[in-house]
């Protein structure tokens, strides 16, 4: 087996190849880069070894046009490409980015970024990818692909060693079965320390305990014929993922306050958002187990091959969070989701020859998914509901138990262990139907296109129990409230105002659950006017012309996309009748209009894309603090162009870059969940204390889409000696200052970032070894990678830190 990085000095990376050395199978079909009309990126795996990507989150340094964010948990995270994707945090929404590891779709993100196996290549698909890949692919898609076992001896091990304590080792092992059968085992073990300090815990958070391991079966009979099974298994356990406050409202600054004004426990400096502490008073823990099976079997027919690849995965996801994020024992959440995952894929592709080559294909998938979480709670949690009313709560049982035996001062509202208990059931199956072809006009006119019927079904269930009494009560019903003094109802009230009894908003801002819904209360589905049962299909197409003019490939393409409705299973779901902040929302609608040059040359290639693209119905899915508001948006649209190129100028030195240019705006978006901090569309009503559910968005640029990023790499490679060669890597990551999520004022929530990362390697040829040191974030860039609204601190904001400097060495090697 060959070690891609152990062998004489040359240059490095894509640059050293042209278009038409690089093939990709974004069409299923073998092509080569110059050839596909699609926009593609292409990471190789010589630069995943020498970037030291490790997984997907690292992969976007060096594809600008994908965006990856981890929040609150491992499972927490979502993939965008350029500027658009969704589903982190809420089971009912699927990601418009489908991941796909040799061939088999990935259902949810938090199963796509366990430590990368052996990697051949990691194409990423840019723009509306439904009539070919069958699911949710209206933004784009992400290819992994490993390398095939082969029928030799082989292997390699490699160990990597850095700060933060992190001890990384991978090995795999390649054996031939006899003539016709060859195996590639594969594992590693990822360990590190956290680089966030609890100051309440004393624990380092965000750290890794990470183990997988992989098994990859090639059976090739007859030169006509192969079967591939691969199973896996993928186990993290981890305290992830630390908070800081970026902005401390009234409600966190009570929390610090010294006794008696105050809880006097301990919270985050907003002052030094980057001094990596966090206040919580118990660590975030996660743990989530992964492991599936596929089989892939390829037939050669003799006019075409036909692939039918088969999969079932099955994942746990678990996790336990103080969502105070201070060190008062106020609300914590624990939640945990068990997902199962049949799907099946079969396709019939000509051999290629002549003048027409097509595909055809269908897709299916069943899911299963159990979800849930319980909020609770914590011995803390009186104390910080009275210190916020000025003691109108405890005022307000004392009043109740002179009427009803059942209220206890003191021991009614806001106890440890109160709160609510979400449990979801979805069951979903979906099928789609896919052709596609392409025809030589003449030897250089090509034209092409595809269509494909998509097909979902999900039948949802929702068990919501809510246990806190206090949310439960209609403030506006209760008589008592009569009897207390004006100033404890509204402090803010000028002395000797008629206001209504009503405007109680200290009262009303304690209500964390159903405040704004009648009843006060969830409305469990299936019910008598609801199925829980949501359906959709829909015929998307695509249309392509290409011209080759020599070195340089032209291309032009029409393309539809279109993701299913969703589900919103967080405790924010209403039903339809309540102005919904989103039971379901409707599916995306994908338009794209792509124009295109490649050129290839010798030492290199250049492409660049430019392009308009329109979601009709984007599935907007903001965090409000408990739960989600999940909307369609009327219109969201983003044209740009993508330049990415590769040249070595002398045979010693390889350059690489990309750029992306995003002009997004929210053509039309009249239902916004509305948030605090827009007083001005968000107007709160004096007779509840509440703001209205939704403002207009219309003529916005959308958040978390970047106007430019980029990135670039050089690398220096030489031969040092006879066999003995080295190398120099840099590579820089650009983003520029974006407005990263609508539920968090702009000035907190405003960033960007330059990153640095560098290489240093030496290879030995005979013995098939590497020596590497390398670093990410080299100059230690500070950013915040996302914002949020602090639960139950009205006014307060937190986010997460971008990961800090992190360098080591790491020794490969092949045999």
């Amino acid at each position: 087996m060959a070690l891609t990085a152990a062998v004489p000095a040359r240059a490095a990376d894509d640059a050293a190849r042209s278009g038409d050395d690089i093939v990709v199978t974004a069409t299923k079909r073998d092509e080569t880069l110059r050839e596909v009309p699609v926009s593609v990126a292409v990471t190789s795996a010589e630069t995943i070894a020498r970037a030291h990507i490790v997984d997907l989150i690292d992969l976007q340094s060096v594809v600008p046009s994908l965006k990856v964010q981890q929040f609150n948990a491992v499972g927490q995270t979502n993939f965008l490409i350029r500027g658009f994707g969704n589903g982190n945090g809420n089971d009912g929404i699927e990601s418009s980015v489908g991941v796909f590891v040799d061939g088999v779709y990935r259902t949810r993100t938090s199963a796509a970024i366990d430590d990368l196996p052996e990697v051949e290549r990691i194409e990423v698909l840019r723009g509306p990818q439904s009539t070919l890949f069958g699911k949710n692919v209206s933004a784009g898609a992400i290819s992994i692909v490993t390398r095939r076992p082969d029928f030799g001896w082989g292997g390699k091990a490699e160990l990597s060693v850095g700060n933060y304590g992190l001890m990384q080792g991978k090995a795999s092992l390649n054996a031939p079965l006899g003539r016709t059968a060859a195996i590639r085992l594969s594992g590693a073990v990822d360990e590190r320390d956290g680089y966030i300090r609890g100051v309440t815990t004393g624990q380092d958070i965000n750290d890794r305990h990470r183990v997988s391991v992989r098994g990859d079966l090639l059976w090739q009979p007859t030169a006509d014929f192969a079967l591939r099974v691969i199973g896996d298994y993928n186990r993290i356990a981890e305290l992830c993922c630390g908070v800081t406050s970026v902005r401390n409202g009234p409600a966190t600054q009570v929390i610090g306050a010294p006794a008696p004004s105050g809880l006097g426990k301990p919270i985050s400096d907003a002052s030094d958002i980057f001094a990596r502490t966090s206040a919580s008073n118990s660590d975030p823990t996660n743990r989530l187990i992964g492991r599936g099976v596929s089989a892939q079997a390829d037939y050669t027919l003799g006019f075409a091959k036909l692939t039918a690849i088969t999969a079932y995965r099955d994942q746990i996801n678990q996790s336990r969070q103080d969502v105070d994020f201070t060190g008062a024992d106020i609300v914590t959440n624990a939640a945990a989701n068990h997902i199962k995952t049949f799907t099946q894929e079969l396709r019939l592709a000509s051999n290629g020859t002549g003048r027409l080559r097509w595909l055809i294909g269908g897709f299916y998938q069943d899911e299963h998914v159990d979800t849930g979480r319980d909020i609770r709670f914590g011995r803390d949690a009186r104390a910080f509901a009275d210190a916020l009313s000025g003691g109108a709560v405890g005022q307000l049982e004392t009043l109740q138990s002179l009427v009803n035996p059942a209220i206890m001062p003191g021991r009614t509202y806001f106890q440890p262990g109160q709160g609510i208990s979400d449990r979801y059931t979805l069951a979903q199956r979906a099928f789609s139907l896919f052709a596609d072809a392409d025809f030589k006009l003449t030897g250089r006119l090509k034209i092409g296109g595809g269509i494909s019927y998509m097909n979902d079904r999900k039948a949802a269930r929702s068990f919501v129990t809510l246990q806190d009494p206090f949310s439960a009560l209609d403030l506006g019903n209760v008589r008592e409230l009569a009897l207390l003094p004006l100033a404890i109802l509204n402090p803010a009230a000028p002395a000797g105002a008629t206001i209504p009894v009503s405007l109680f908003s200290p009262l009303t801002a304690l209500q964390f659950f159903y405040a704004n819904a009648p009843g006060h209360a969830p409305v469990n589905f299936p019910n008598a006017r609801e199925s829980g049962v949501l359906r959709g299909d829909q015929v998307t197409y695509s249309a392509r012309l290409a011209y080759d003019l020599g070195p340089v490939n032209t291309y032009v393409t029409y393309a539809t996309g279109w993701k299913a409705g969703a589900i919103n299973l967080s405790s924010d779901s209403r039903p339809p009748d309540q102005a919904g902040i989103g039971r379901t929302a409707a599916p995306e609608n994908v338009t794209l209009y792509e124009a295109g040059v490649k050129a290839a040359f010798r030492g290199g290639y250049a492409n660049l894309a430019v392009f308009k693209q329109t979601i009709k119905g984007f599935q907007s899915n903001i965090f409000k603090g408990f739960g989600y508001a999940l909307v369609n948006a009327g219109q969201e649209s983003v044209k740009g162009f993508e330049f990415d190129a590769a040249y070595a100028p002398v045979k010693m030195l390889s350059l690489a870059g990309s750029v992306t240019y995003l002009d997004a705006n929210y053509d039309s978006f009249t239902g916004a969940a509305c948030v605090r901090y827009d007083p001005v569309r968000c107007p709160i009503d004096p007779s509840t204390g509440l703001t209205p559910l939704f403002r207009d968005l219309t003529g916005q640029r959308p958040a978390g889409i970047a106007e430019w990023s980029a990135s670039g790499s050089a690398t220096l490679s030489h031969d040092l000696a006879p066999g003995i060669g080295g190398y120099l890597r840099a590579e820089y990551d650009y983003m520029s200052p974006t407005y990263q999520t609508e539920s968090s004022p702009p000035d907190v929530a405003t960033w960007g970032y330059h990153i640095l990362n560098a290489s240093l390697g030496v290879t030995l040829a005979a013995a098939k070894l590497e020596v590497m040191l390398w670093a990410r974030n080299l100059t230690d860039d500070r950013a915040i990678v996302s914002t949020f609204p602090t639960v139950a601190q009205d006014g307060s904001y937190s986010g997460y830190v971008q990961q800090p400097r992190t360098y080591g060495a790491t020794v490969r090697k092949a045999f």
